[in-house]
């Protein structure tokens, strides 16, 4: 059964960081790329950050440069994402999911969602 499970989202204050994990299941893992995408309340999923099935290349949305950072580790089926100097306009639902690029950094390019674990950035 495919499965992409996320996991390390919580509250921290502007400045802080977290790393959120998206473990997978039930594919080939290393044969896709994976995004990391977000949602805010009232707003659109945007992209976040995507990785090359290999993990040799990345891509990141201009609000997220210099500050996130992912990775993936395909002999656990995991993809990383390292928040640091978090922003209170980070806020919001963080979903991992499978695709067949990296560049295409958009949700519509992807599929296979995971449930999603919240992000909330507030003093």
């Amino acid at each position: 059964q495919l499965q992409l499970v996320e996991s390390g989202g919580g509250l921290v204050q502007p400045g802080g960081s977290l790393r959120l994990s998206c473990s997978a299941s039930g594919f080939s893992f290393d044969y896709y790329a994976i995004g990391w995408f977000r949602q805010a309340p009232g707003k659109e999923r945007e992209g976040v950050s995507c990785i090359s099935s290999g993990g040799g290349r990345t891509n990141y949305a201009d609000s997220v440069k210099g500050r996130f950072t992912i990775s993936r580790d395909n002999g656990k089926n995991t993809v990383y994402l390292q928040m640091n100097s978090l922003k209170p306009e980070d806020t919001g639902i963080y979903y991992c999911a499978r695709g067949a690029t990296h560049i295409r950094c958009r949700p519509s390019e992807f599929s296979s969602w995971g449930q999603g674990t919240q992000v909330t950035v507030s003093s």
